[in-house]
């Protein structure tokens, strides 16, 4: 999975896997093409983020999978 930029479309972050570790979520990948990156997301912070979600967010993030995509390349 990828991230870009919304300024330029440039890769920001390829994210390679997302594991379990113990009670946190374990993301390992490369910010900008380079840097190897191993982030954790705590139970408290993932609290923070869903409630950053309301119903029509979740509404389309359950649909974008399925979603063509749109813009520049």
């Amino acid at each position: 999975m990828r991230l870009y930029s919304a300024q330029d479309g440039s890769e920001l972050m390829r994210i390679e896997s997302i594991e379990r570790d113990g009670d946190q979520l374990l993301i390992r990948g490369k910010a900008f093409g380079a840097m190897p990156l191993a982030a954790r997301l705590r139970p408290d912070e993932a609290r923070k983020g869903l409630k950053l979600l309301n119903a029509r967010l979740v509404l389309f993030l359950l649909t974008l999978p399925f979603r063509r995509r749109r813009g520049p390349a």
